[in-house]
């Protein structure tokens, strides 16, 4: 029940209509192989999800679900910070996931002008051959400035991870 509620938390901060989505949100069906609609290099297939597809993920997922849930400042973290999401699978099967991405955005209000604000670099653990996993890209950039998660490179590694998996680390950039 608690995850229910947090799912519809979600539908909201999204920007969901949360009656259309009550209508619309069904369990997500097995996932077909190859992935439709994935972009493929070598092994590795990806694909940023867009809201629809990240609600029914963070339905069926606790683990998705608790970093949503998590809060700074009383906050949603996605609804304080700059948040991206990308949905990862290998032909092969992967010890574990490496996801680099830049946040990007308006320098100001004024200056319309892209810059980077910084780098972001999540680890996470290993899928099985064929099995998909959505990982979350998250940032310490304030939302409200209108940055976007973008140049997103995933890395699907076979040897043992020689590092702690599952961190997310937000590196500003010298401005």
């Amino acid at each position: 029940m608690k995850r229910f509620a947090l799912v519809f938390i979600l539908i909201f901060s999204l920007g969901i209509n949360g009656a259309d989505a009550a209508n619309k949100v069904k369990p997500s069906p097995s996932p077909k192989w190859p992935p439709v609609g994935f972009t493929v290099k070598g092994e590795i297939y990806a694909k940023i999800p867009n809201v629809k597809e990240l609600v029914g993920i963070a339905s069926n997922s606790k683990v998705i679900t608790a970093q949503l849930a998590e809060k700074v400042d009383g906050v949603l973290i996605c609804q304080k910070y700059s948040c991206g999401a990308i949905t990862v699978a290998s032909t092969n099967g992967c010890s574990w996931w490496e996801v680099k991405s830049k946040v990007i955005g308006p320098k100001n209000l004024e200056d319309r002008t892209i810059i980077t604000f910084g780098t972001i670099r999540t680890t996470t653990t290993g899928t099985a051959k064929k099995v998909y996993k959505t990982i979350l890209l998250i940032s310490s950039e304030d939302i409200e400035r209108g940055n976007k998660i973008a140049n997103i490179n995933v890395i699907c590694h076979h040897a043992p991870a020689t590092e702690t998996l599952k961190t997310n680390v937000y590196t500003p950039t010298a401005i």
